[in-house]
């Protein structure tokens, strides 16, 4: 996860971003053949992601808990999540694909959901304590807390 930056620090960006969420809940554990490519299907597209910086893609953050794997996203534009959602030579379009084709034939033994919130510039505060980069502060870079303002009201206003 990298090494804890001692103090207090927020994330660096100004500009607006987009936070994209998604994850799969497993509704029939015992359908292992059913839920498993749906979950092997996402650590090549994260990989592909942090290969070309170009796509818009900021950073990616997974975690599994006991509803199934989630997966929280950076991007620099609405735009950018759609053209790589849509790129057919990337590993989205065909695995996107191959679930509308498992799910017609095991309809509920895995579900999938993701949300899109576009955050315009200034709306967005952070701050980390004696943390390892994560979150915001990982996908667009951390500085001092007192450069953005020592209250999350400084924060949100000095961002606008």
């Amino acid at each position: 996860m990298g090494a804890v930056q001692a103090g207090r620090w927020t994330h660096e960006g100004s500009d607006g971003v987009v936070v994209f969420s998604l994850g799969m809940r497993v509704n029939r554990p015992w359908a292992v053949h059913r839920w498993l490519p749906v979950f092997l299907a996402m650590p090549p597209m994260i990989a592909e992601l942090a290969r070309d910086p170009g796509r818009g893609h900021l950073g990616t953050s997974t975690v599994l808990g006991a509803g199934g794997p989630r997966v929280l996203q950076y991007w620099r534009s609405v735009e950018d999540l759609r053209a790589y959602a849509a790129d057919p030579s990337g590993h989205h379009r065909p695995a996107w694909a191959a679930f509308n084709r498992r799910a017609r034939s095991a309809r509920g033994a895995v579900g999938i959901w993701h949300e899109t919130h576009v955050v315009p510039p200034g709306a967005s505060e952070s701050v980390y304590v004696d943390m390892p980069l994560v979150g915001l502060a990982r996908a667009t870079g951390s500085v001092p807390v007192v450069r953005r303002g020592d209250t999350l009201r400084e924060r949100l206003a000095g961002s606008a």
